[in-house]
């Protein structure tokens, strides 16, 4: 097997599990404020019941790997299972943005990839957030200038984009570079590869001027470039067991958890009950997802770009923690983060009480759930 589609190495889960669990390096966080759009008016089902509080507060980003609360808010299928309680969401462009909002009380509520979830339930302690679903997975690809690199030998050299760095993919392409025996400084970025760290919506630009030779990046980021005649050189997805791997969780705010568990269960339910309408409209729910999008950028993505994006995230929710774990080992050895603690980062009950509620099986923790 290529080192290209090797998959994540069984060590680094095992490292994480024997090794003394430390606290997060601070440093490594890339914790800062993005500007992120402003909340939309609260909803609500005209005079049905409230739940226990009056609003819930939700986060996500306008992205389609976040197709789970696009088209969920889009269809009214969250706000149908709140009844009275008002669902007012906002959208933000990085992780560590959200996670500051979850943290200062902004939002209850957030559609979340591994990285800043991690990174937030180190840094507070296990005091900040739990992990309560799987959103989606998959939806992350390497794609390159085919006139500059034509082979994985032929990254070695080039300047490659990720969002940000210490963010999911960030994490993911450090790693995969230490698979090639190549050496690149996590903070700077320098090394045997140029990691620059750019803004998604920045990145095709940076592409069709050569700035960047490449970019691993999600969707519809990574359709886009290939718009702009790119060529997908890896789909990561090849490097995980079944190719399966978590892009996003569901993360509620502890303190909301246990004042307002009806509220997160609804929410959950409303989530459960999206992705399943999703895989069963497939066609409805990308046009959704579309629309959604348009209401929160003012245009819709060309089908050239979301067809490819669409097919290549799977909706579900299980949050396939064993995935997080090696995401976590990942970004150990790739020097972006120090031995985490996180026994506890999950809390599925609500999520298996939904599901054994739709006739549906149980979902683990793998060993990280709620003593």
């Amino acid at each position: 097997m290529s080192s290209a589609a090797r998959p994540p190495r069984r060590r680094a889960l095992a490292a994480l599990a024997a090794l003394p669990l430390l606290a997060l390096s601070l440093g490594a966080c890339g914790y800062g404020s993005q500007k992120d759009s402003a909340a939309r008016p609260a909803g609500g089902t005209g005079n049905a019941k409230k739940l226990s509080a009056d609003t819930v507060r939700i986060g996500y980003f306008p992205n389609v790997t976040h197709a789970t609360p696009l088209v969920g808010e889009q269809e009214g299928l969250i706000q149908k299972e709140l009844g009275g309680t008002k669902l007012r969401s906002t959208t933000f462009n990085a992780g560590p943005s959200e996670i500051e909002a979850l943290n200062a009380g902004s939002i209850d509520i957030g559609w979340i990839g591994p990285s800043p979830a991690i990174n937030g339930y180190v840094k507070s302690k296990g005091k900040s957030l739990r992990i309560v679903s799987g959103s989606a997975s998959g939806g992350v690809k390497l794609v390159v200038d085919p006139k500059k690199i034509s082979s994985v030998d032929d990254v070695k050299g080039k300047r490659i984009a990720t969002p940000q760095k210490g963010n999911t993919q960030d994490v993911a392409f450090l790693h995969w570079i230490a698979q090639q025996g190549w050496k690149v400084d996590p903070q700077s970025g320098k090394g045997d590869v140029s990691v620059v760290r750019t803004d998604n919506k920045v990145t095709p630009d940076a592409f069709k001027s050569g700035s960047v030779d490449g970019a691993w990046v999600p969707e519809p980021t990574a359709s886009k470039l290939v718009s702009e005649g790119g060529k997908v050189l890896l789909d990561e997805a090849a490097l995980w067991p079944d190719r399966k791997f978590v892009i996003t969780n569901v993360v509620v705010s502890q303190k909301f958890l246990d004042a307002h568990p009806d509220v997160v269960e609804a929410v959950l339910r409303g989530s459960v009950r999206t992705n399943a309408w999703i895989k069963a409209n497939p066609d409805k729910a990308e046009a959704s997802a579309n629309a959604a999008l348009k209401k929160l950028s003012g245009k819709e993505l060309p089908a050239g770009i979301l067809a490819p994006a669409w097919k290549s995230i799977e909706v579900l929710d299980d949050p396939l923690a064993a995935t997080l774990r090696t995401e976590a080992a990942n970004a150990v050895t790739a020097g972006l983060l120090e031995e985490p603690d996180l026994s506890g980062i999950y809390d599925l009950t609500l999520l298996n009480k939904v599901l054994q509620a739709e006739g549906r099986p149980a979902v683990d923790a793998a060993k990280l759930g709620k003593q």
